[in-house]
């Protein structure tokens, strides 16, 4: 069972129920370790001061803010604790607000709610039942490890989750991207076929379709080189970009859509499925950027 990450209480008004909070997440990701080309030496990164080749203890390293190029402030670890938020064991509860109001951009991490004992668990269900009859979701503020979070505390299922957030500033704002020009001339006939092909291939969200492909092809190749096979690797072709016909483009989707075919994306995915990316490949350790180092699961 999942143990509990946080343990505190959900208040608004004069109400307060104990919770605690779960991960609702537990990445998979495939991991490496890095050796030394043609040995068995593993990589280690060191704590090394610039001016020398001396490792430094984790006791004699100071945190310090570039305020300008090469000028930077250094605060100690007493200066830094007497900013961090007051720490607290409340989820509290500023006002509730449409959930469509929110744009997904804005989620971090999803955590499980849970109530903490028989005793709050009317409160809970009282609290999730009138959330969702109304469809609102409850915004508020919490401090978890020494750091404040703006959350939002919303029904999933029959249960809780509380979504940490990005703060305002976070968020990249879209005006300040030039993605796409402002005003695209888009026909009505590239409209109208768009719209059918969104409609030829609407669906419902089913997770258990999704995934990830690269782990498996990854772990494929490590069982086989652990049994001694050799491996052939087949350099991916890169396609080049063509510039299309849109109207012609959209007819031959909705065309393929409608006969159940796969989509270009989904028979991309079928062409690779048997070659190694370029971006797992072995680069100098000059072009290579630190990493953490986490083992595969």
């Amino acid at each position: 069972m999942a143990r509990s990450l946080w343990n505190g209480s959900i208040s608004f008004g004069l109400v307060n129920i104990p919770i605690n909070l779960i991960s609702a997440t537990e990445p998979h990701r495939v991991g490496f370790h890095e050796f030394e080309q043609g040995t068995k030496n593993r990589i280690h990164y060191r704590r090394v001061a610039g001016s020398s080749d001396r490792e430094v203890p984790w006791e004699k390293i100071e945190k310090g803010f570039e305020v300008a190029k090469d000028r930077y402030v250094v605060l100690t670890d007493e200066e830094i604790e007497a900013a961090e938020p007051q720490k607290s064991h409340t989820v509290d509860i500023e006002r509730f607000v449409p959930l469509a109001e929110i744009d997904p951009v804005n989620w971090d991490k999803t955590y499980y709610v849970a109530p903490d004992s028989e005793a709050a668990a009317k409160a809970y269900g009282l609290l999730r039942q009138a959330m969702q009859q109304q469809s609102r979701v409850a915004i508020g503020r919490f401090v978890m490890r020494t750091k404040e979070y703006v959350v939002c505390v919303r029904p999933l299922e029959n249960i809780l989750a509380l979504q940490t957030m990005y703060f305002p500033d976070e968020v990249r704002s879209t005006k300040d991207l030039a993605l796409v020009p402002h005003k695209a001339n888009v026909g009505k006939q590239e409209l109208a076929l768009a719209s059918q092909l969104i409609d030829a291939m609407a669906g419902h969200w089913d997770p258990s379709a999704y995934e990830d492909t690269f782990k498996q092809r990854v772990m494929e190749l490590v069982h086989k080189k652990d049994k001694g096979e050799e491996i052939a690797v087949t350099p991916p072709t890169a396609e080049k970009g063509k510039v299309v016909d849109l109207m012609e483009a959209l007819k031959a989707t909705l065309a393929g859509a409608k006969s159940g075919k796969a989509t270009p994306a989904r028979a991309g995915s079928a062409r690779r499925s048997t070659a190694v990316r370029p971006d797992t490949r072995a680069r100098p350790a000059s072009q290579r950027k630190p990493a953490k180092r986490r083992a595969a699961r």
